[in-house]
């Protein structure tokens, strides 16, 4: 969903649970605002000190940040009354004013949704259609426009993915991003980030990378050794990305069992330094930290992918990975396209239930204002578990279970229009994504680092958060100016003169932005209820990323292609 690419691959209610923040209230209308602790340590359940949650503080540090006179700030999220609509459904429903027919029904746009319709059409099923609540498709990996600029409104790059994502990679390479030359993959170096491409704000200057940096002589360089070591006995284990491409064990298990900082302090890797960077990591590709996922997701992060090197021993400048101005939606755009006239936007789907002879899905068209009537042969309910908990008229015990079982981060991305670049601090130059050290903020990335243009000029700057689920419901009632200031606070302590280059502000919140893969999820998804539901074989199937516990772009395109082919 953030900088790092993680995402929700569908659009999804984001329903507010009506519980308050644990360690502060925060209300609009009292001009009370989220806010994050700088560098701020906690002592978490297990003893383990790890960096404080997102929305671990008070609200004076945003409260005081002061916006231009006159600056437009507005909500984006404009369907979010939509998907609130499934809560208050109960009673009658009008009768339909249109009836329509399918073979396979897609619900849900996102990537997993486009992505089950894209293999069940080259699978031989020649109608398919799909219903997607919001105005555009991408779910979580939508875009924007901003003063001309395109930017994201969620998930903002993919990385080059590894071989056991074939069906990521025959993508890729369908739509010309990927090659084949002289015995080797080359990718499209037009759609790489450009360099520099990551940077920390630490100890008064830009470092390059997002690793704190350390002297080879230090506690802080011994702990990141150990913490390879560690990634590599990890990565013997088997871990892969798909993550159902590798085996299950026992020991896997035994790290799903606890939490990731439980984990690390059992380790004995406590430096500060470290704790906060794995925190960032697990925050920008989880939604959540060291003490709400698990080990076994905190060891997936690196052990599926790039593994770890400690400061100044990586083997290259960083993680290739393909970026846009408008971040995934560009990727969305390419799965969207063939699909022309069978996807239906602006359709709030109500109700599926399964008959004798097919199932029958009732949609609300928003732009009509009538209830549509859809009847097919195979439904793929490209939806958050959750969500389709609620539709299924006659929901599985398994779809139950999960429902309970998941958590959900919320999110809050900002695109900011800016007139000109913004001052900079010594060190690295302007790099595509930019962090402060010991925030509880996941940087903010430049819309136009890709950029050929000789000179400097207006860009946008969109800046992420993730939050703790206890906040969803205080940011569902965030006023937009309150949400502009807590989006802003860290990007401020660095660039002091933001307030006067902004022109104008775009906000989007995720109520429920990604599956947070705690502990036991994991196991959920090798043989309990998770499993359960990837192996239904009925009228009506499930493909979303939510089946592997975790909202990553592989996992989604996998799980929606696959679902796709079987329901043709």
């Amino acid at each position: 969903m953030g900088p790092r690419g993680a995402l929700t691959p569908v659009s999804e209610p984001a329903a507010t649970t009506g519980g308050m923040p644990r360690r502060h209230l925060l209300r609009g209308a009292a001009a009370t605002v989220l806010a994050g602790t700088a560098g701020a340590l906690v002592a978490g359940c297990d003893g383990a000190r790890v960096p404080a949650a997102a929305g671990a503080a008070t609200s004076s540090a945003a409260a005081a940040i002061d916006l231009p006179p006159g600056l437009p700030v507005q909500w984006v999220d404009a369907e979010l009354a939509r998907g609130h609509r499934l809560r208050g459904k109960a009673g009658s429903l009008p009768p339909p004013a249109v009836q329509r027919r399918a073979g396979v029904l897609v619900v849900g746009a996102g990537v997993a949704g486009l992505a089950a319709a894209r293999s069940s059409l080259r699978a031989g099923q020649a109608d398919v259609q799909v219903l997607e609540l919001a105005s555009q498709p991408g779910g979580n990996s939508r875009g924007h426009q901003l003063a001309g600029m395109a930017c994201p409104l969620g998930a903002h790059y993919l990385p080059l993915p590894e071989p056991p994502a074939h069906e990521v990679l025959a993508f890729l390479h369908e739509e010309g991003l990927l090659r084949h030359e002289l015995g080797r993959t080359v990718a499209e170096e037009r759609h790489l980030c450009h360099s520099p491409q990551e940077r920390l704000f630490i100890d008064g200057a830009w470092a390059e990378g997002l690793l704190p940096p350390a002297d080879p002589s230090s506690r802080t360089q011994a702990q990141y050794r150990a913490f390879a070591a560690q990634v590599r006995q990890a990565q013997a284990q088997g871990f892969a990305l798909p993550s159902l491409r590798a085996a299950w064990t026992a020991d896997h298990a035994a790290l799903d069992a606890q939490t990731f900082a439980a984990w690390l302090a059992r380790q004995g890797l406590d430096d500060e330094r470290l704790l906060w960077y794995l925190d960032y990591c697990c925050r920008d590709d989880y939604g959540a930290g060291l003490q709400q996922v698990s080990a076994w997701a905190g060891l997936h992060y690196f052990a599926s992918r790039h593994g770890f090197a400690a400061a100044g021993e990586a083997t290259d400048a960083g993680e290739p990975v393909f970026t846009w101005p408008e971040g995934n939606a560009a990727l969305v755009q390419r799965l969207a396209a063939p699909l022309r006239d069978r996807l239906h936007t602006g359709r709030t789907v109500l109700r599926v239930e399964e008959a004798r002879h097919g199932v029958q899905v009732l949609a609300w068209d928003e732009a009509a204002q009538h209830l549509e009537a859809w009847q097919a042969q195979r439904v793929l309910l490209a939806v958050p578990v959750f969500v389709a908990a609620r539709l299924w008229a006659q929901p599985p015990a398994a779809l139950q279970q999960a429902a309970a079982q998941l958590q959900y981060a919320p999110w809050l991305v900002a695109n900011l229009h800016l007139d000109r670049p913004l001052l900079d601090r010594p060190g690295v130059p302007p790099a595509w994504d930019s962090v402060a050290y010991g925030g509880g903020g996941l940087g903010w990335v430049d819309a136009m680092h890709q950029s050929l243009r000789t000179q400097p000029g207006p860009t946008v700057m969109t800046a992420y958060r993730s939050l703790l689920p206890a906040e969803r419901g205080a940011l569902l009632q965030l006023a937009a100016a309150d949400g502009a200031r807590f989006a802003l606070q860290e990007m401020l302590a660095v660039h002091p003169d933001l307030p006067r280059r902004l022109r104008q502000v775009a906000l989007q919140r995720w109520g429920h932005g990604m599956a947070i893969p705690a502990p036991g999820v994991r196991s959920s998804v090798q043989a309990g209820a998770l499993a359960a539901l990837r192996q239904l074989r009925g009228r009506v199937r499930l493909a979303h990323s939510d089946l592997t516990g975790s909202s990553v772009f592989e996992e989604a395109y996998t799980l929606g292609w696959q679902a796709g082919r079987a329901a043709a």
